[in-house]
């Protein structure tokens, strides 16, 4: 079954830290780049960081850079967002994603950033 599975959100007050992690599954992993997407309550859904299908050509949303670091590992077949100095503005559910023959979207994870 072609599917991507997020983990790892939570509750964090202001300043802290998470790591994401999405299991891909039914496809070829590494020839495929992926992908992190947020959408905040109210807001559209936006990208927060992609990465190449050799770990390299990453890019990230100009919110997050240099406090979010997206990496992957193509023999467990996942792909992580460790994410630092959590601010509220990040509060999201956070989605994995790739193009697989059409979008194809995990269920997200929610991240919420409060004290």
């Amino acid at each position: 079954q072609v599917q991507l599975v997020e983990s790892g959100g939570g509750l964090v007050m202001p300043g802290g830290s998470l790591r994401l992690s999405c299991a891909a599954s039914g496809f070829t992993f590494s020839t495929y780049v992926m992908s992190w997407y947020r959408q905040a309550p109210g807001k559209e859904r936006e990208l927060v960081a992609s990465i190449g299908r050799t770990g390299d050509g990453i890019n990230y949303a100009d919110s997050v850079k240099g406090r979010f670091s997206i990496s992957r590992d193509n023999v467990r077949d996942m792909v992580y967002l460790q994410m630092n100095s959590l601010k509220s503005e990040d509060t999201a559910v956070y989605y994995c994603y790739t193009w697989h023959y059409g979008n194809l979207w995990g269920r997200g994870t929610q991240v919420t950033v409060s004290s």
